[in-house]
């Protein structure tokens, strides 16, 4: 059975967009389609993205530039970039980008669907760990299985902003900036100390003991499941 993906199509094209977006439904992904880079920024918290297909081409921020940047801060998505550009030199500029693959237009759409079947083989969500915690961000509480742990608001507001974000993948400078500070008042050994400070509060409620990995020169990832409530 194909592996189900949530996927956003970055494409100006209306027409195209549009038909990319509802064959890809048709095999059953859940499917956004937006028409430039500008617009991504309001979809990516509505659900973790899995895949995106860009176009090149797109007003304000190309394709190549909205690629490397995606790719830096969310390593694992698969990336398919379809365009009009089919000249070696700009495939290579493709590729080094980030994209995993490279589809010169005019693309049909079994040949696209065909190449997010193949990318699927190696996305991977991000298993959760059991049982499901419970955040109380009012009372400033985690509940799970052992019991309920008292957090403070910073921890409480940290661990909200990871269940709502996409992948539950939080940069360096997101996670200071919840602290009211600036990379530049505040030390990565300080958000460190946070991050040690909110595991052990989650290993407390009963999380696995990697509840929070470190994403090597970005951030860190939640990699349990808390339910806001």
């Amino acid at each position: 059975m194909a592996t189900l993906l949530n996927i956003i199509v970055v494409e100006d094209h209306e027409a195209l967009r549009e038909v990319t977006v509802q064959a890809l439904r048709g095999e059953g992904h859940q499917v956004i389609g937006v028409d430039c880079a500008e617009a991504l920024a309001d979809q990516l918290g509505v659900m973790p993205v899995d895949l995106m297909v860009v176009d090149l081409n797109l007003p304000g921020e190309d394709g190549i530039s909205l690629t490397r940047r995606i790719r830096q801060s969310q390593p694992d998505i698969g990336i398919v970039m379809v365009t009009a550009r089919g000249e070696l030199a700009e495939k290579m500029d493709g590729y080094q980008s980030g994209a995993d693959i490279y589809l010169t237009k005019p693309v049909s759409l079994d040949e696209l669907t065909a190449a997010i079947h193949a990318l699927a083989r190696r996305i991977k969500r991000p298993a959760y760990g059991t049982p499901v915690l419970r955040l109380d961000v009012h009372k400033l509480s985690l509940a799970g299985k052992t019991g309920e742990v008292g957090l403070t608001a910073y921890e409480a507001a940290m661990l909200g902003a990871f269940t709502r974000a996409p992948g539950r993948r939080l940069e360096n400078w997101q996670l200071i900036e919840l602290l009211g500070k600036t990379e530049a008042d505040y030390s990565k050994a300080s958000l460190e100390v946070q991050i040690f400070r909110l595991r052990k509060k989650l290993a407390q409620a009963s999380a696995e003991t990697q509840s929070i990995k470190v994403l090597r020169l970005l951030g860190y990832q939640l990699c349990v499941q808390v339910e806001m409530i």
